[in-house]
């Protein structure tokens, strides 16, 4: 008997020594992908917001420009928490699944892809971007056509759309992924023919003549 338990503290010392590096190696990984993923995440939604605000009052003057331009509303708060929460869920759970650092670092690529085309179209635009739909033509609205407006009639939109999707792929999120891409998809294409029915008021068969030869820069949505 005395044998026996030898033998048996034997191998729980040897099994213990065995889990001790994987136990900190897991733990090592999960900080290190957490700091990254969300400090990423957090870099991305403030320099869009910041961003955005800024280039506002760059071009309308700080007397024309609310904390509206923040862009910062309660259905974009709600659905960052839902990702947040996604995310947090998903790295107790499955932690494996956010180690895809091939899919993470595409997702930051599209962060910066998507600011960057978003930030040519307010620059190009100048006083002719808001983020407000112009119901009433004014003297300063013109029809912007150079640029990255060139190549896509909405570049703001485009661009919004791939950085919204990005942040989520960027932290492994499957679901929030989706539900980003169905949502604010769907949001452009009910937003885009009404503020073209307005554009097309404004500058007539100009703006048709534009439309037809030029996509909207957001998919299935002509």
């Amino acid at each position: 008997m005395a044998c026996l338990k030898h033998l048996w503290e034997d191998v729980v010392i040897q099994l213990s020594v065995l889990q001790m590096p994987s136990s900190l190696s897991f733990a090592e990984i999960l900080s290190y992908t957490a700091c990254r993923q969300l400090s990423q995440m957090l870099l991305a939604i403030a320099f869009f917001h910041t961003s955005e605000y800024i280039l506002a009052v760059s071009i309308h003057g700080r007397s024309n420009v609310t904390l509206k331009s923040l862009l910062i509303s309660k259905n974009f708060l709600l659905a960052m928490i839902f990702s947040l929460l996604e995310y947090l869920l998903e790295i107790v759970l499955f932690p494996g699944l956010k180690e895809y650092w091939w899919i993470s670092d595409t997702g930051l690529a599209m962060v910066v892809i998507g600011e960057i085309i978003r930030k040519l179209a307010i620059i190009t635009a100048g006083q002719a971007f808001t983020h407000l739909i112009k119901v009433y033509h004014e003297e300063h609205h013109q029809l912007i056509t150079h640029g990255v407006y060139r190549f896509i009639r909405h570049p703001g939109y485009s661009g919004f759309l791939i950085w919204s999707v990005g942040t989520q792929i960027m932290l492994c999120n499957p679901i929030s992924t989706v539900a980003f891409a169905i949502v604010v998809w769907k949001f452009f294409a009910e937003r885009i023919p009404y503020e073209e029915y307005f554009l097309k008021q404004f500058f007539g068969s100009d703006y048709e003549e534009y439309a037809r030869r030029v996509p909207s820069g957001v998919p299935f949505v002509k």
